[in-house]
């Protein structure tokens, strides 16, 4: 079973290096017996990086180095590299994640995670998708009458709790509690999780949202810079496409 370290990792900016083991090799895919890497999930891209790849006998030559791009999921966390005769079942392997790329994206999800539950608190609106970069983010919001958005109240909304140096936790609850909390947001999905997965990550921004998420994500809203509304766009009946950067 392969480790999926990033679920353990709070924070999660600023990764390390990490070393791993090449357990499988599947097409363009590199499989490690463990990864801290975010695989491309929840509106959030997956990491890239570098791995250093160790000489086959010890001592002898460099370690070479391969850069790998977006990580992709599934039943393994899939590392894509351009070249796989490279790497060799059992070779040690150092990843080297982009952390420029992962703090952007943490940054932003944190900030997503905001701006979707002051939506709901104020229209009752249902973030229905979302998609993440480093440079600007959006999200779909499903109104009963969207006639009554307002952008610049949903920025100064979520600007004062980003400011308000609320902390960041994650969990890790059984399904039963999850489900049955009353202040638990986005719970429609989990029915497609199977149920043999009895334990689930859940993030909390203290006072503002509570939801089961498997993104990487900051400690603290002091951390994130005061978001920016930068456009709207009507996606049919009762959507709006709020999209957003940081200032």
């Amino acid at each position: 079973m392969q480790e999926r370290l990033h679920m353990k990792s709070h924070p999660g900016i600023n990764p390390e290096s990490f070393k791993s083991k090449v357990a499988g090799i599947e097409g363009e895919f590199i499989i490690l017996d463990e990864s801290f890497c975010y695989p491309q999930g929840g509106g959030q891209p997956g990491d890239c990086g570098v791995f250093a790849v160790a000489p086959p006998v010890p001592g002898e030559g460099a370690s070479l180095d391969e850069v790998f791009g977006e990580v992709l999921g599934g039943e393994f966390i899939r590392h894509p590299v351009q070249d796989t005769d490279e790497f060799s079942i059992g070779n040690e392997v150092t990843c080297h994640i982009d952390v420029e790329r992962r703090n952007g994206h943490a940054l932003m999800h944190t900030a997503q995670h905001i701006v979707s539950a002051l939506a709901e608190d104020l229209w009752g609106a249902e973030t229905v998708g979302n998609q993440l970069t480093v440079d600007s983010s959006r999200v779909d919001l499903l109104f009963e009458d969207k006639a009554l958005f307002d952008p610049d109240e949903l920025v100064s909304a979520a600007n004062l709790a980003i400011s308000s140096d609320l902390p960041v936790n994650v969990h890790e609850w059984e399904r039963a509690h999850i489900l049955g909390h009353e202040q638990m947001r986005h719970t429609k999905f989990m029915h497609r999780i199977p149920s043999s997965i009895t334990y689930l990550r859940v993030v909390e921004i203290e006072g503002v949202d509570l939801c089961p998420c498997a993104g990487t994500h900051v400690s603290n809203t002091s951390m994130i810079p005061q978001i920016r509304f930068i456009g709207k766009k009507n996606k049919g009946k009762g959507r709006i496409r709020f999209s957003y950067d940081f200032e």
